[in-house]
């Protein structure tokens, strides 16, 4: 079982499982309905909805506000050479909201996966920032 469960509000399903295995290196879980999928990455699952007034994860708020992709909240992928991760990643034309920075623990950067939630991709330079 995961040790982390994440919801992402996304625009289309199959796009966005199609981003996360093939570029995030993501399995896929489940996909049982068109506005659901269930996918995984070491101790992350990665739970998918599309807007749905109907039911489910991406039902609107009682007030009617309805949930959408984006933000700033994000979960990390810890990579081995951030470099070439994000190389691989820009030949494929992917978004990236920034460049590459340095901070205390490491190096990332944010990419944007199809409906434009963030994902920080991570390269730790501190022992005792690696996962």
């Amino acid at each position: 079982m995961a040790k982390v469960q994440v919801r992402y509000i996304v625009n289309n399903i199959d796009e966005a499982i199609q981003f996360y295995t093939q570029h995030l290196d993501f399995k896929l879980e489940m996909h049982p309905a068109p506005s659901f999928a269930m996918l995984s990455h070491n101790d992350l699952r990665l739970v998918l909805s599309v807007p749905n007034p109907a039911a489910g994860g991406g039902q609107s708020m009682p007030d009617g506000t309805k949930q959408t992709p984006g933000g700033w909240n994000r979960f990390a992928i810890e990579v081995a050479d951030l470099s070439a991760f994000v190389a691989a990643l820009q030949k494929a034309k992917v978004h990236f909201r920034n460049n590459i920075v340095n901070g205390v623990g490491g190096k990332q950067i944010i990419v944007d996966d199809p409906s434009g939630n963030p994902i920080e991709l991570f390269e730790p330079v501190l022992p005792e920032a690696r996962a």
